[in-house]
């Protein structure tokens, strides 16, 4: 998501607050000017995907993963594992196809949204599903079962 260095995140706005950006930990470069052309705000900003926020959290015998993806396809969405690494990717698109001219608010998020990230526990890769319901994206695998520690009699 592309917004400015001091803009506020709007967390009473679920599509916003569904999706965060990472861009605040990036050292901006200095101004070329101490005043900002308010003209041109939306000129210094950069398109970088957003960062999907996520629950993650297991019961006895699974490891559920949760993202709010209101308003996204399931067409638009792919998630994938590989060697315990869990990735997911879409894009939510505002269904308006005409070019704005000038902006006067733009707080929602529209475009690319991706998550990378290390499951904590091992999972079995192929006893997995997903399910999309009401802007709601949950992953569910089933956990490996640790091998309870053996007593080893010393002779």
């Amino acid at each position: 998501m592309a917004r400015k260095q001091n803009d506020d995140l709007l967390i009473e706005d679920e599509l916003a607050a569904a999706f965060l950006n990472d861009d605040d930990d990036m050292v901006s470069e200095p101004q070329q000017s101490a005043q900002p052309d308010p003209n041109n705000w939306n000129d210094a900003e950069e398109d970088l995907p957003g960062q999907l926020a996520v629950d993650v959290f297991e019961t006895e015998e699974r490891l559920i993963v949760k993202a709010r993806t209101p308003g996204v396809n399931k067409e638009d969405l792919d998630v994938s594992i590989s060697d315990g690494i869990l990735t997911i990717t879409g894009t939510l698109s505002s269904g308006d196809d005409t070019s704005a001219t000038n902006w006067h608010i733009q707080e929602c998020y529209w475009g690319e949204f991706s998550r990378t990230l290390a499951l904590p526990v091992a999972v079995k890769e192929d006893e997995v599903g997903a399910v999309l319901k009401d802007g709601v994206l949950t992953i569910s695998f089933t956990k490996v079962k640790q091998e309870q520690a053996k007593k080893i009699a010393i002779q």
